[in-house]
């Protein structure tokens, strides 16, 4: 099956399950309060649905606009901006009778579900499929190092052992925590044997996104090909699975960090090839794309090592897994409001790349958990529109004992909806550009 409706599938699956159940956080707790709830949809339903069906006064449906999902209590002002309803007095089923507390509870029920259910899904995975790592051991060649970071004493070849003194059980996560941790030191094993502890400035993140070096550390590998692209430039020059680079560009190739240094320098330029396949030395012309890549990846020199968790072990690991996920997703949002941040931003096609390209289901859950998360940051933030805007405007409520009236909240809810509505579409005006034109 073609990897973009793998792909497509996985993303429509995964969100329609985030979606449900974020909408049954808000549903369940309604229902318990007893509130009504007019309608519960996956998708959105703008001017008709594909399916509905009405259940003891609740309509259930399914929209044709895969831009979300809602749940319609009756007399809270939200996207539906039923304003005929609002003009009513009020009655006891509907949700602006209700305690402010029941309400906050009734609004932080999705964000609930969708965090937890991040947390559940990795204990899940830890307990089902256990981990993959490589230690220090398994990498006895080490890193190679950016230049940029040499000056602070790292060598090519260097082994990374501990971060802040404490032991690094996946030698690769090395610059997920630089860019997103508070990394003070980072404790080495040189080639020479010598054991040495590094500083590196308290900044280091905000030096990695600024100079565009976001992976310092590059595993030295040998250049082997283990997989060749579709349509990409290395399928068009013929090479092949096996294949073993010797040089580019009249340079020689001994690693494969090398091999991206010189595309990355020649981008769209012709260059010669050499390579070795069997006991022949051949030679093509082969030109990098825009972003200096010839569309292949190489063949891991490294043992992966693999650890299984029992049940108890599993909830431990995994909520550990579940908090860093979230730590590190907070950690770099602040880099979204820059420029360099706002063109990276990406929506449902972004979104649908990060699914594996065979249906995987430890890849699956894996993207589901992720997204569940962040979804549930996005949906507490202070917008008017999302649930923490909605959040915000309780807790003045219960803080002053004053609730801010209807027509400052219906404004507020228009302002929020346009600027949720501009956001998807630069998001997916970004997708769109980056398709088109890189």
């Amino acid at each position: 099956m073609d990897p973009f409706i793998v792909k497509a599938l996985q993303l429509l699956l995964s969100l329609s399950l985030l979606i449900v159940l974020h909408e049954m956080g808000h549903f369940i707790p309604a229902k318990l309060f007893k509130t009504r709830v007019e309608k519960f949809f996956l998708f959105f339903d703008v001017k008709f649905a594909l399916f509905k069906k009405k259940i003891g006064g609740t309509v259930y449906g399914i929209g044709w606009l895969p831009l979300g999902g809602y749940v319609k209590i009756a007399g809270m002002i939200d996207e539906s901006m039923d304003k005929e309803q609002m003009a009513k007095p009020p009655e006891p089923w509907e949700f602006r009778s209700k305690p402010a507390w029941q309400r906050l509870i009734i609004m932080l029920g999705g964000v609930t579900v969708n965090l937890v259910l991040g947390f559940l899904i990795y204990m899940m995975i830890m307990f089902v499929w256990g981990k993959n790592y490589i230690g220090p051991d398994e990498m006895p060649k080490g890193f190679a190092i950016a230049e940029e970071f040499k000056q602070y004493g790292f060598e090519d070849g260097d082994r990374v052992l501990q971060l802040n003194g404490e032991d690094l059980q996946n030698s690769t996560d090395v610059n997920r925590h630089l860019f997103m941790r508070d990394v003070s030191s980072i404790t080495v094993l040189h080639q020479t044997g010598e054991e040495e502890v590094i500083e590196v400035p308290e900044n280091i993140g905000e030096q990695m996104w600024e100079q565009g070096v976001m992976l310092p550390f590059i595993p030295i590998q040998n250049p082997v090909l283990d997989n060749v692209s579709k349509d990409m430039a290395a399928e068009m020059a013929g090479l092949q699975k096996g294949d073993s680079i010797i040089s580019l560009n009249e340079q020689e190739i001994g690693y494969w960090h090398e091999l991206g240094e010189i595309t990355k320098e020649n981008k769209n330029k012709e260059m010669e090839l050499v390579f070795k396949r069997g006991d022949e030395i051949k030679s093509v012309m082969i030109t990098p794309d825009e972003e200096g890549m010839l569309g292949f990846s190489i063949k891991s020199n490294y043992e992966i090592k693999h650890q299984e968790y029992g049940f108890a072990e599993s909830i431990k690991k995994g909520f550990d897994y579940g908090y860093w996920t979230l730590h590190d997703y907070v950690a770099q949002f602040k880099y979204v409001f820059t420029s360099k941040g706002a063109s990276q931003l990406g929506g449902f096609g972004a979104i649908g790349g990060m699914f594996p390209d065979t249906w995987n289901w430890k890849g699956f859950w894996h993207t589901t958990a992720l997204l569940s998360i962040i979804l549930a940051f996005m949906n507490i933030l202070p917008i008017p529109a999302l649930d923490g805007g909605h959040v915000v405007f309780l807790l003045y409520e219960i803080v002053s004992g004053r609730k801010p009236n209807d027509k400052f909240m219906e404004v507020a809810q228009m302002v929020g909806f346009f600027i949720l509505i501009a956001l998807v579409l630069y998001a997916n005006g970004n997708d769109v550009y980056r398709w088109l034109f890189e």
